[in-house]
């Protein structure tokens, strides 16, 4: 159960991966328009360095089998979801609601929306990231508590 954690943590990393990558793109930091990124670049860069972390941590368990990095993987995986879960809140808003645009040229008869970069990433994308991390959740929990073994 262990390798079907790390393997659920590879694959939700790399998912990760593409939406930072794409709001790296999208969002413009200097930019002071009303689809700026409501979402905190601190909790972002966090989130990414606390899943890279922890997945070094569960393959040094792994590796040496020794029971307290399991619950240190665990401890940040924790810390992972919530962070995960602060921008999913963020992400949801802003996908059923985008802003609506206040300046800039707009043709007659259509109404200009703008979506902040964080609104952009597709949906299965999101889904699949958010099923894997909880997926990894799972595996590295039952594994610490001897279910399955490494």
């Amino acid at each position: 159960m262990g390798f079907a954690a790390l393997i659920t943590w590879l694959a939700a990393v790399l998912a990760g991966l593409y939406m930072f990558a794409v709001w790296l793109i999208e969002n413009d930091v200097t930019d002071r328009n009303p689809a700026a990124s409501q979402l905190r670049p601190l909790v972002i860069f966090t989130h990414l360095l606390l899943a890279l972390t922890g997945l070094v941590v569960w393959g040094a368990y792994l590796l040496l089998d020794y029971e307290p990095l399991a619950w240190a993987a665990l401890a940040l995986l924790t810390a992972i979801a919530l962070l995960g879960l602060t921008m999913f809140a963020k992400w949801i808003r802003v996908h059923h609601d985008p802003a609506p645009l206040t300046s800039g040229a707009q043709q007659p008869g259509q109404a200009a929306v703008t979506i902040p970069a964080k609104g952009i990433f597709p949906v299965a994308m999101v889904a699949a990231h958010g099923l894997l991390g909880g997926s990894t959740l799972l595996l590295v929990l039952l594994t610490a508590i001897g279910i399955g073994g490494s």
